[in-house]
């Protein structure tokens, strides 16, 4: 693969040691790559992008206007190991002190705005309490995550043993810093029917990756694919705030993928990858060829079976249409959720305040039996229940009934027939492999795409993350699993792109994801599958509690609602390689936590 693969020396930021002007301008400087127009043809129409050449930002600390400086405690007033939101007067930052030195950075998680200082430290990064992300504290970096920016970092120094931090208006106002650097070569003269690094897909996974190859240095062609109309967004909030439009979910504006000559192709769906010319084939008959591939094309939701399953007002949630159409159509109406999936039971809470009545039909006896247990999912039956959410459980749809072509009737297997306007189904999904059956690439039986530590396929220069991978998880003794979370498409998508530019570097991440509803949040980390036990200290009936999942004498998994930040320690905990015994938490004895207990 060609380009130049530069990476920039680690900057250490110590007590009165000033960031280096070399090393500022190369994280502030916005590649400038010029390229010619790119056209393409989508259902037989060309469309045309310039990648458009972008003013230099310059450097905050040029100007002394934009910096404020502020003494902001004693040396004495942190002990090792803790850290404080500190008041510059136009904004906050983060205080750290670890190993006796002060380290400043954002004080808000970039990915949602969670407060840092609530979060884990240990080991020198800070993990943000809500979501799982994690951050560098010397530098800023985000190293796991969901999210896409880094922290901005802030100079400390000391004198008369006063802290200061000195930083940028702009940085303190903004709380976040894109991780880009400067491009070796501009770009230039392309074939417009071949590329460098081809990446079926525009979800985390995908985004990630072609991210990660730009913040590496790596200056040749990168082109995304996707089936959707826009450019990435924020899956996860489809179901969590239906009215959301795409402009507002975007995970990056279109000016970013100018800026970084990051060409996203949209409605093209791949229908053939032929590995031996090293070539992908679209659905119109367009073909690209690449060096390098990432198929990140994720799952495709399972549809009904059923008799009259063709009727209108009956959806999936894949698209901001989807989930704005169903908003619309729901308001004052009633509503049918067939699947007590995380889909399901968002899209139910979601619309509570809006429709007529939600009701959700589910094959079983209690909502997230699987995944949380029966008495964690009998506690969040409840609290549905009690926002008049009525569960029709342990049977499934025979026949939807229509009027004039439009959804009337779900009839159900027990005889229950619910009146229904509009029918959301939440019933899973299956990986979007289908066109990669005669390519070679091993897909096991389920239809997954198998990869290994470093998210490679069984093909030389063909790569896969996202939720249709398996891959070998080192939290379960490296056992082949597929977690179909938002942040692990975001880990597989920064691995993939590492070892396109060959790094070695091998997956390690402990599972992190969360649900919303009504205005709460359960937080999970681990991988539970198989758990034999749970563990469950505080109280379920007032919706606080930890929830451990056992297997064996081994906590594998923890779960938790009103009780942050105890899923981020976990993770710490599990990240590091430390066993959590059952006996531990059965005792309620917290000391496993710092590595004090038995």
């Amino acid at each position: 693969m060609g380009g130049c693969f530069s990476k920039p020396k680690p900057v250490e930021v110590k007590i009165e040691v000033v960031i280096p002007e070399k090393e500022r301008s190369k994280e502030e400087m916005s590649p400038n790559g010029k390229a010619s127009p790119l056209v393409y043809k989508v259902n037989g129409t060309a469309r045309h992008y310039h990648l458009e050449e972008h003013p230099i930002a310059s450097n905050p600390y040029h100007n002394p206007k934009d910096v404020v400086e502020a003494s902001v405690c004693h040396v004495k007033d942190l002990e090792n190991g803790q850290m404080r939101e500190v008041d510059l007067g136009c904004g906050k930052a983060l205080l750290i002190k670890e190993a006796g030195e002060f380290y400043a950075m954002g004080h808000k998680c970039p990915h949602y705005g969670a407060p840092l200082v609530k979060g884990v430290l240990s080991k020198g990064r800070v993990r943000c309490p809500w979501h799982g992300a994690c951050f560098n504290i010397g530098t800023g970096d985000i190293e796991d995550f969901p999210g896409l920016d880094s922290l901005p970092r802030f100079q400390v120094k000391i004198e008369k043993e006063k802290v200061y931090i000195r930083a940028s208006k702009q940085a303190l106002q903004t709380q976040r810093r894109t991780k880009m650097m400067a491009k070796c070569i501009s770009l230039s003269n392309y074939n417009l029917s071949s590329t460098n690094v081809l990446i079926i897909g525009a979800g985390a996974a995908g985004l990630v990756c072609a991210e990660t190859l730009r913040q590496e240095g790596f200056s040749d062609r990168i082109v995304m694919c996707t089936m959707d109309r826009h450019l990435p967004y924020d899956r996860p909030k489809l179901s969590k705030s239906m009215d959301s439009h795409p402009e507002q979910i975007a995970l990056r504006p279109k000016e970013f993928f100018r800026t970084y000559d990051i060409e996203v192709l949209t409605e093209m769906q791949a229908a053939a990858v032929d590995i031996k010319n090293k070539t992908a084939v679209f659905k119109d008959g367009f073909k690209m060829e690449y060096n390098k591939l990432l198929i990140a094309t994720g799952n495709t939701p399972k549809a009904l079976s059923c008799k009259g399953k063709e009727v209108e007002n009956v959806f999936n949630i894949r698209t901001p249409e989807d989930a704005n159409r169903v908003v619309k159509l729901a308001t004052s109406k009633n509503v049918v959720i067939v699947g007590a999936s995380f889909l399901g039971m968002e899209v139910a809470a979601y619309l509570t305040e809006r429709a007529h009545s939600v009701s959700v039909v589910e094959l079983e006896e209690v909502p997230f039996k699987k995944f949380f247990g029966e008495r964690v999912g009998r506690a969040v039956m409840k609290m549905f229940e009690s926002h008049r959410v009525k569960f029709y459980m342990q049977t499934e749809v025979s026949e939807l009934r229509e009027q004039e072509g439009k959804l009337k009737e779900v009839v159900l297997k027990s005889g229950k027939v619910l009146r229904a306007d509009v029918c959301v189904v939440g019933i899973g999904a299956v990986p979007a492999t289908g066109f990669l059956k005669q390519s070679g690439i091993n897909i096991d039986s389920k239809g997954f795409i198998v990869v290994n530590k470093m998210m490679q396929t069984n093909i030389p220069g063909v790569f896969a993350a996202g939720d249709a991978v398996t891959f070998p998880l080192a939290l379960r003794n490296n056992k082949k699993v597929n977690v179909p979370h938002w942040q692990m498409a975001h880990m597989h998508g920064r691995i993939a792109a590492l070892n396109m530019l060959a790094h070695g570097t091998e997956i390690s991440t402990v599972p992190y994801l969360w649900t919303a509803m009504f205005g709460k949040s359960i937080r999970y980390a681990g991988h539970g599958e198989g758990f034999d036990d749970v563990v469950i200290q505080g109280d379920l009936d007032e919706l606080k509690f930890v929830a451990f999942y056992t297997k064996s004498d081994e906590v594998v998994a923890v779960a938790s609602m009103n009780y942050d930040p105890i899923v981020s320690k976990v993770a710490e905990v599990l990240a590091a390689g430390r066993a959590i015994r059952k006996r531990d938490v059965e005792t309620g004895d917290m000391s496993w936590l710092t590595g004090k207990g038995s």
